[in-house]
């Protein structure tokens, strides 16, 4: 069976990753594609969980194919190349943090005020809010935040894609995305409790 990627490729939805990534390796560029169109979002998803805008998560996106790109040939384990994309993608938002954090730009300066808008106070409320929310799922465990960041990010039917970007069992998915989604309701109820542990 074949279906047809985003990109506009015929690509054998059977076709497990070694067969992709080796097909990649010899330069076919509708493998290359379809591992692009598989792991897009996931990449995406490393930077929206290191707070990168969307210029820099764009660079850390390209940089990290990039890397796979060079590094095709040398890929020990195929099968869990999403593991292996996640810890590139973190590696590189960390050097663009840390970019940053020496060239601080201040750009409060910048902000533009539209006048036409029918209503400021409700943007600015739909801004207190949602800052209140990141505020709550900032005090979640880290493991949550990264779950649920890249579920996210990716399609409900990418499990096995998850279970390796996040070390656990496939199983455990949901039952720990309900737990993490729990707490997070119970810390924006005002009645958080994040004594127990990481969940998993």
């Amino acid at each position: 069976m074949t279906v047809i990627s985003r990109y506009g490729v015929s690509v054998r939805s059977s076709e497990g990753l070694t067969t992709l990534v080796a097909r990649a390796a010899s330069g076919e560029q509708d493998a290359w594609d379809a591992l692009v169109d598989r792991f897009e979002n996931l990449l995406w998803s490393v930077g929206r969980a290191h707070r990168l805008n969307t210029a820099d998560a764009a660079d850390v996106v390209q940089t990290t194919w990039l890397r796979l790109l060079e590094n095709l040939g040398r890929i020990e384990d195929p099968e869990r190349l999403a593991g292996w994309l996640v810890t590139t993608g973190r590696r590189e938002c960390l050097r663009t943090l840390r970019r940053a954090g020496r060239e601080v730009l201040d750009d409060t300066a910048l902000d533009v005020v539209d006048e036409t808008a029918p209503a400021p106070d409700a943007a600015l409320l739909e801004r207190e809010r949602d800052a209140a929310l990141w505020g709550f799922f900032a005090q979640l465990p880290e493991r949550c935040q990264r779950l649920l960041r890249i579920l996210v990010a990716v399609e409900s039917t990418a499990y096995a894609e998850v279970s390796v970007a996040m070390g656990m069992p496939v199983g455990a998915i949901g039952p720990t995305r309900m737990r993490c989604l729990h707490k997070l309701r119970m810390l924006a109820s005002g009645a958080g409790d994040l004594t127990e542990g990481s969940p998993g």
